[in-house]
């Protein structure tokens, strides 16, 4: 838990000022405990974090060597102490938070992300009564960067002041407009931690360029809540940088969270204006039982829609969304990343109808090793681009990761049987046609 716990906090315990669900808890210091379905790398030193990196990159030179467009799984987790992620992600949430706020003050409650549209008049007033900056000083904020200049900020202007704000120490507050006080957006760090900070963007860095000379595409993996708001505004930087001409980056979003279809919305239009391509796997979340159990226990609100369904409804309309963006520009990629029948047949039907062909590639499929072969199969057959996910090691770390994964996919032995009923059916085909050995 030390690792989740900055100096300042410990010198001071001002740890208890911190945001429940971006504080670290006795009880959760167990990162496997509740998860079925997702390796957890635990913080030991930076030495263990350059280890991890010399790994990620011999599965990217494995990859590059073995599959044309091949992929390679990072964790940032694996890559930094976790206090900077809680931390990075709190403030971020912060800063979001005050965004929607003051939209929902300025009577545009209940609107998407992207449709709000905050008033630059009304946006200064409110910082100068609540003082945050005077009305001098936050124009500046928005002249300097050329934003606001039709008198409005939405949210991408919005998160790319974090940049410019987070270099000024008098200004790294934002307003609660519940309690009326001002909360800060960063404690302050030791030089350990600023070193710490620059090494995992230094890291991510070397893995980026090595994947980039080598042809294979960075997954960045999702991870709890309360680390992802930081690891998606990495991932997102990464993609600024690396993703100039075709997608070499690509962010994962868990589609159980009740923000997915903002998250994704938001980013997309951020590529959009700044001329990247965008590149995504979808996948339903691999965190659900433990984020559920510590939001009840800690007393805030649980980030997971409250169904199945639901979850389902979300990830067709993320990824829907993003299908129009690909037929739109075609400067999109993405991963469906699931062992979920329906949602593979609604991609293939909006490929059919938007006219996605398949061997632009812009959309591929993905299914675990040793899982769900008859999808995997058929769409390799269909022309698909369809990759397996491997995972690789001791036995004694292999098998249990796996047990894991069927656990998490509750209809495992049901699909188990359906595999063993076709694999039976097309022997029997191949001995009435006499094709036992042959190819088709």
């Amino acid at each position: 838990l030390s690792s989740c716990t900055s100096a300042a906090e410990k010198e001071k315990g001002g740890a208890e000022q911190r945001e429940k669900q971006y504080r670290a808890h006795p009880g959760f210091g167990d990162r496997h405990d509740g998860v079925t379905s997702a390796r957890t790398y635990f913080y030991a030193d930076e030495a263990k974090c350059d280890q991890h990196m010399e790994t990620f990159l011999r599965c990217i030179d494995a990859t590059g060597g073995s599959s044309e467009n091949g992929f390679s799984a990072i964790k940032l987790t694996a890559l930094s102490r976790p206090q900077f992620l809680l931390q990075f992600s709190e403030m971020l949430v912060k800063w979001r938070r005050f965004f929607h706020q003051t939209a929902a003050e300025q009577g545009q409650a209940g609107r998407t992300a992207l449709e709000m549209k905050l008033e630059v008049e009304k946006l200064q007033e409110a910082l100068a009564n609540l003082g945050i900056a005077t009305k001098v000083e936050s124009q500046n904020w928005f002249t300097g960067e050329n934003l606001g200049m039709n008198g409005t900020v939405d949210i991408l202007d919005w998160n790319s002041l974090i940049d410019s704000r987070t270099k000024l120490s008098k200004l790294l507050v934002v307003p609660n407009m519940q309690t009326g006080q001002l909360e800060p957006l960063l404690s302050r760090f030791t030089e350990e931690e600023e070193l710490q900070m620059k090494r995992v963007l230094q890291r991510m860095d070397v893995l980026a360029k090595r994947a980039t000379e080598k042809g294979v595409r960075l997954m960045v993996d999702a991870e709890q809540s309360y680390f992802q708001p930081a690891i998606s505004r990495l991932t997102l930087e990464m993609q600024r940088r690396f993703n100039r001409d075709r997608a070499i980056i690509f962010n994962t979003y868990q589609c159980y969270l009740k923000e997915a279809y903002d998250n994704v919305t938001v980013d997309v239009e951020l590529s959009r204006r700044e001329g990247w391509h965008f590149g995504t796997k979808l996948v339903r979340g691999a965190y659900m039982e433990q984020e559920r159990e510590r939001a009840a226990r800690f007393g805030y609100e649980d980030p997971i829609n409250p169904t199945y369904e639901k979850t389902n409804e979300m990830y067709h309309r993320c990824l829907d969304y993003i299908l129009e963006e690909i037929n739109h520009s075609r400067k999109a990629s993405v991963m469906v990343a699931s062992h979920n029948e329906d949602t593979v047949k609604f991609t293939l039907r909006r490929m059919m109808e938007l006219g996605i062909h398949p061997s632009e590639k812009k959309v591929c499929f993905g299914q675990l090793l040793g899982m769900c072969d008859q999808i995997t199969f058929p769409l390799g057959q269909a022309g698909f681009p369809v990759y397996k996910y491997v995972p690789y090691g001791p036995v004694n770390e292999v098998l249990p990761y796996l047990s894991r994964r069927a656990q998490e996919n509750r209809g495992f032995m049901q699909r188990a049987n359906r595999e063993r009923d076709l694999l039976w059916r097309e022997v029997k085909r191949r001995l009435l046609t006499g094709s036992l050995f042959g190819p088709n």
